[in-house]
């Protein structure tokens, strides 16, 4: 490495006879004294200045330096001043995955991330500065599912700072640092009877939306999303091909959750509610964008639409639909006057994919093809998810016993 260490001090004069002379400077017993200088990969000069009595720190500095450009660890030391707010909001303009997602993860950095740690420099972050963080994120009171998503959104731009080379090593993923812990408590599956009330409590028109999520397993979006002709009746079969999702304030239509387009079984109780449905309200031409809101116009014919005879949105559809149903049907208590809703995922539309599994499981349909009927794309997120919910491995030897030997078998002893 062509490094080297500058005396500020002292400079090199050569006389008349070719003799060179340290001779004092006119900085001379002020300001920093040594100045340690290489030439960094990128061929610009770098240095860093230290005081008088300190040119050993100097040259152990320079030969850190040359060890990790040896090694291939090199960090620029001025790449590293930029803020976690700067470098983070470069990163996800940088992104390529869904707009929703980028959408959301802007949502969670300006209101969880930017307030606390936006102002420092990448290179200032220790682990205690990320602990004191995540606690805050604790002491928050947001469900422990979001904190695990905003800190992983956190240490993905840390992450693509050390592949930058702007930080050496990620402070997220310290040994002192722990990620926010999911919170344990089991999945509890609504009843059939609250999957009646709940449905019993929305407007006639929305009634069946609860069908095809307690029946069919679909999430709100693919409920929203779904078209006349991806109904199966003959078949018996949902071809599940978009959902209507919210990417800030506009609507638009997308691919199924991790583009998994299915077949979901279609049962006779929800097919007759889907047909009864069909005639009261007939299925209209809904136009939206394709998956950003300056993508293509996309026309289908929704089964569920609003007043104003345009796709659903979720947001109103909780808060003044979906909410109100939840309080008639005894799931939460009446709000106070003036009492805002609060959001919560344990009662959302997603219980009843819950429900829809658990009646699945019971039966003792299998993982795989319970995976499958969900969307999800790796069965064993929908074994964590409900092996719980899983009948109990000596009942289901007693049970197949009994029904392989029927009534024939004699009493025993």
């Amino acid at each position: 490495m062509a490094g080297h260490i500058q005396d500020r001090w002292y400079r090199t004069e050569t006389d008349t006879n070719g003799k060179t002379h340290r001779v004092k400077s006119d900085r001379y017993g002020t300001g920093l004294r040594y100045r340690a200088r290489y030439i960094g990969p990128d061929g610009t000069e770098r240095s860093k200045s230290f005081p008088d009595g300190k040119k050993r720190l100097a040259e152990q500095w320079l030969s850190a330096i040359e060890t990790d450009m040896t090694r291939g660890q090199y960090v620029d030391p001025s790449a590293g001043k930029v803020t976690f707010k700067a470098f983070a909001t470069a990163w996800l303009a940088s992104q390529t995955t869904d707009p929703s997602t980028i959408v959301n993860m802007e949502l969670r950095f300006r209101l969880h991330a930017f307030p606390y740690i936006g102002s420092r420099s990448m290179t200032a972050f220790q682990p205690t500065h990320i602990r004191t963080w995540a606690r805050a994120l604790m002491d928050s009171g947001m469900a422990a599912s979001y904190q695990r998503t905003v800190f992983a959104n956190v240490s993905a731009v840390f992450g693509a700072a050390v592949d930058d080379g702007i930080i050496s090593r990620n402070p997220c993923r310290a040994g002192s640092v722990r990620a926010p812990k999911l919170d344990p408590r089991k999945i509890k599956p609504w009843t059939r009877d609250r999957v009646v009330a709940v449905r019993g409590g929305l407007p006639e028109q929305y009634a069946t939306t609860v069908d095809l999520g307690a029946g069919c397993g679909l999430r709100q979006g693919e409920i929203f999303g779904l078209a006349v002709d991806e109904v199966d009746f003959d078949g018996g079969t949902l071809h599940i091909a978009r959902q209507v999702k919210l990417i800030g304030p506009q609507m638009v239509f997308a691919p199924p959750k991790g583009g998994k387009l299915r077949e979901v079984p279609l049962p006779d109780v929800v097919s007759g509610a889907l047909a009864a449905h069909i005639t009261r309200r007939p299925p209209i031409d809904v136009t939206l964008p394709w998956k950003t809101p300056d993508g293509p116009p996309v026309t289908v014919k929704l089964l569920f639409y609003s007043r104003e005879r345009k796709a659903l949105n979720r947001n109103y559809f909780n808060m003044y639909l979906w909410k109100p149903a939840l309080i008639v049907g005894g799931v939460i208590p009446e709000r106070m006057p003036g009492e805002r809703f609060k959001p919560s995922r344990e009662h959302g539309m997603h219980a009843l994919r819950h429900y829809y599994a658990s009646v699945l499981l019971d039966s003792g349909e299998n993982v795989k093809a319970l995976a499958e009927y969900l969307g999800h794309s790796d069965p064993g997120f929908t074994l964590r998810t409900y092996t719980h919910l899983m009948p109990n491995s000596q009942d289901r030897a007693r049970r197949a016993i009994d029904s392989a030997f029927g009534k024939d078998v004699p009493p025993g002893p």
